[in-house]
C-alpha cells in the first residue's frame, strides 16, 4: 500500500483498529472479536454509550418525539446509526434497550416506521426512516414479529425503477438515491439477522442495486450528467445523505457481482487518494452532535479504511 497506512488506521479508535483488523490486515476471528469489545468501553463507543438518558433513549427531553428521531443528530436513531456503524457488538444492553424504544415508538399501522406528532396523527411511515431504523434493529439482533411487516413494507413499497423514494406517496415518480441507500442497508441486515428473508428480499436489494448502477452511481441515466457533486464527496458519518463510497461499502458487503458500471466512481474513489496514501474527509453534515469524530479536510480513518476495504474486494475479484 503507499506509504503503508495500516499502523495509522491501527492507532486510531478501537472502532476503526476492530474493522482495519478484519477488513485490511485479515487478522484472526478471536483478535478481531476482542478488539471489537473494547468499543464498549473506551473511545468514541463509549463516550456515546455514557450519553444516554436513564430511559433508554439519547437527547429524550429535548424534542417533541422524545429524542427517537430529533434533535439532529444527537437523536436515539442517530447515535443508534453510529453505534451500529462503529460495530457496536449486537449484544449490547444499551444498544438494545434503545431499539425497544424505537420499535415500540415509530411502529405505523401502515407496517413501517416513522416518529412526530404527523406520523401520530396519521398512523403513516417513512421509508428513509424505515429503512434507516429496520438497519439498527437488525444490526442489534432485535427479536420481534415486527421486523418481518417493516421489511415487507420495504418490499411493497420499492418503485417500478427499483429505487426507494420517501416522498412517492407526495407523487414522486422516480426514486431517491438517499432513500434507496437506507433501504437496501435495511434490508441487507434484515437478511443477515432474521435468516428466513428468502428470494423476495434478496431480488429487491438486486432491483435496488441495478437502480444505483444505471445511474453509474452518481451520474443522470438520461443525460450522463453528475446528478449533485456533493455524491462524490465524502462524509462520515453519512447520516441519512447518499455519497459513492456509502453506495461502494454496500456493494462491498454484500459481495455485489463486479459490474462494470461500477468502475468510473471506483475510479474516483482511487484518484482522491492522497499522497500520502490518506482519504480526506471532505465535509461533515450540519447539525448538533455530542463529539466531532475528525476534521473536516483532514486525513480520515473512516474514509480511508472504507476506501481500502472496497477496492480490496474490487481488486481481488
Amino acid at each position: 500500500m503507499k506509504n503503508d497506512v495500516v499502523p495509522w488506521l491501527l492507532d486510531g479508535d478501537p472502532a476503526v483498529r476492530w474493522q482495519t483488523l478484519r477488513d485490511v490486515v485479515g487478522a484472526a476471528a478471536g483478535t478481531v472479536e476482542r478488539e471489537r469489545q473494547r468499543v464498549a468501553r473506551t473511545g468514541w463507543g463509549a463516550r456515546l454509550l455514557a450519553r444516554q438518558d436513564p430511559t433508554g433513549t439519547w437527547a429524550g427531553g429535548r424534542s417533541s418525539d422524545g429524542g427517537l428521531y430529533s434533535p439532529k443528530w444527537t437523536s436515539t436513531t442517530y447515535t443508534l446509526l453510529l453505534l451500529r456503524d462503529l460495530g457496536l457488538p449486537a449484544t449490547n444492553r444499551q444498544a438494545r434497550k434503545g431499539c425497544r424504544l424505537l420499535l415500540d415508538g415509530g411502529f405505523q399501522r401502515d407496517g413501517g416506521l416513522n416518529y412526530g406528532t404527523w406520523a401520530k396523527w396519521t398512523g403513516r411511515s417513512e421509508t428513509c426512516v424505515t429503512g434507516m431504523v429496520l438497519s439498527i434493529l437488525s444490526f442489534f439482533e432485535y427479536e420481534d414479529d415486527r421486523l418481518d411487516t417493516i421489511a415487507g413494507h420495504l418490499l411493497e413499497h420499492q418503485m417500478p425503477d427499483g429505487g426507494w423514494n420517501c416522498r412517492r406517496a407526495a407523487g414522486a415518480t422516480h426514486s431517491s438515491v438517499h432513500t434507496t441507500m437506507s433501504a437496501l442497508e435495511g434490508l441487507r441486515l434484515y437478511e443477515r439477522h432474521r435468516g428466513r428473508a428468502g428470494r423476495g428480499v434478496r431480488a429487491a436489494q438486486r432491483r435496488g442495486r441495478e437502480s444505483l448502477l444505471v445511474h453509474r452511481l452518481f451520474r443522470s441515466h438520461r443525460t450522463g450528467a453528475v446528478i449533485k457533486p456533493a455524491f462524490t464527496r465524502f462524509a462520515f458519518p453519512p447520516r441519512w445523505h447518499y455519497d459513492i463510497l456509502r453506495a461502494l461499502d454496500y456493494f462491498q458487503a454484500v459481495d455485489a457481482p463486479r459490474d462494470p458500471r461500477l468502475a468510473e466512481a471506483i475510479d474516483l474513489v482511487r484518484r482522491s487518494r492522497g499522497e500520502d496514501g490518506r482519504w480526506r474527509l471532505h465535509h461533515v453534515y450540519r447539525g448538533k452532535t455530542y463529539f466531532a469524530l475528525e476534521r473536516p479536510g483532514g486525513p480520515s480513518r473512516w474514509n480511508t479504511l472504507r476506501a481500502l476495504r472496497m477496492l480490496k474486494w474490487w481488486d481481488e475479484a
